[in-house]
């Protein structure tokens, strides 16, 4: 998937009024989830991605994954993005559903194997269904 599609993806879905929004929470979310990951697992994601996206997956190699749950993942990536927790999480939520379309299902396996198994319920969830944080 192209750069430019990857953003309108998120664009569209979020109903986000701006190209500069919808960076504004990829920038939040794939940080945070880069931060859960090994940093080889985040740099296997990123190399599927259009490099503009795939740069905010970088970890250097010395850092080990952090464990966050799942509420400390929502209420990390609304700090980032700088909105209210629901919005955030929304957000988020349209980010994952768009990264699952841009990269092979074998990646997200591989990304989902290493993460808490309430996770799960970010990447089946998508933009529509029910997931809230606490």
């Amino acid at each position: 998937m192209q750069y430019d599609r990857f953003v309108g993806h998120v664009q569209h879905r979020a109903q986000l009024p701006s190209n500069g929004e919808a960076i504004h929470a990829i920038r939040a979310t794939l940080p945070t989830l880069a931060e859960r990951l090994t940093p080889e697992e985040a740099k296997d994601l990123a190399s599927q991605l259009p490099q503009e996206i795939g740069v905010f997956l970088h970890r250097e190699p010395s850092q080990p994954a952090e464990r966050l749950s799942l509420d400390d993942f929502f209420h990390r990536v609304s700090e980032r993005e700088g909105k209210d927790l629901p919005t955030s999480v929304y957000h988020a939520r349209v980010v994952i559903e768009v990264l699952k379309e841009a990269v092979s299902p074998g990646e997200m396996r591989d990304v989902q194997a290493q993460l808490p198994a309430e996770f799960s319920a970010l990447f089946e969830a998508g933009s529509r269904g029910h997931l809230s944080a606490k």
